[in-house]
């Protein structure tokens, strides 16, 4: 495994030029404008948060992520950029697929069945680990990019790099990842291992980003097992008069 992890490391892997919208979901209880809409510069930005970390812990974790992203890569001033700058400097505990929770990174799908089935499984996997167990709802929010960017392509490669396939071990997707960044890379498109008919893609460069415009609503509902309801929510006005 050393070996294998080392060649995939090192090696520079081929690239395609990625066009097309893609697809990212995150819960609706995280709020789509924030500070990094409003401030003119990352210093405001780390000045805001600073401020922010004196009551809330978790904002803590977020400084020091932003200590690591150059500041050419934040997104601020501009609409979608607090959406944006979540991913990056809130990652996950645990990191993702093709990141260390040392930064976060963007991850979305080319279609938005994918990006249903990935967070599917990953809150599943939350879900199983609570106490609350498989009775549960969450309201999704989706976003959406239109991306056109050269990425590093794995796509079709599951024989051969099977360790960056594994469904649950991310032992050796996460370095690979990290020495993609770190060598300069956009991001990594490859097919998705929760819908194989899919494809997913990280980006670990904030700005080409933009625009990110918000799309539909979807609802998760857990009725005691693992597999939930999913339900597209939609506006209802009532003529009052």
């Amino acid at each position: 495994m050393a070996r294998q992890l080392a060649v995939m490391t090192n090696d520079v892997p081929p690239t395609m030029r990625v066009r097309g919208r893609i697809h990212r979901l995150v819960p609706s209880r995280f709020p789509p404008i924030g500070v990094f809409d409003r401030v003119a510069t990352p210093a405001d930005a780390m000045a805001a948060m600073e401020l922010e970390s004196l009551t809330n812990d978790r904002v803590r974790i977020a400084i020091e992520r932003g200590a690591i992203l150059p500041d050419s890569e934040w997104v601020v001033g501009v609409p979608g950029a607090t959406l944006v700058m979540a991913a990056f400097l809130h990652a996950a505990p645990e990191g993702g697929r093709f990141n260390t929770p040392q930064l976060g990174a963007w991850y979305a799908a080319r279609d938005l069945q994918t990006a249903v089935r990935e967070t599917i499984y990953h809150h599943t996997q939350r879900l199983a680990a609570s106490a609350l167990g498989f009775d549960a709802t969450i309201t999704m929010r989706e976003l959406v990019t239109s991306l056109d960017a050269r990425l590093v392509d794995l796509r079709g490669r599951q024989a051969d790099l099977p360790a960056l396939y594994d469904p649950a071990d991310y032992s050796a997707s996460q370095p690979f990842g990290e020495a993609r960044r770190d060598a300069g890379d956009i991001g990594i498109v490859w097919n998705s291992v929760r819908r194989p008919a899919g494809e997913c893609v990280v980006i670990y460069r904030p700005r080409v980003l933009l625009p990110v415009t918000q799309g539909q609503h979807l609802e998760y509902r857990w009725h005691g097992a693992p597999e939930p309801e999913v339900l597209r929510l939609e506006s209802i006005v009532e003529r009052l008069l």
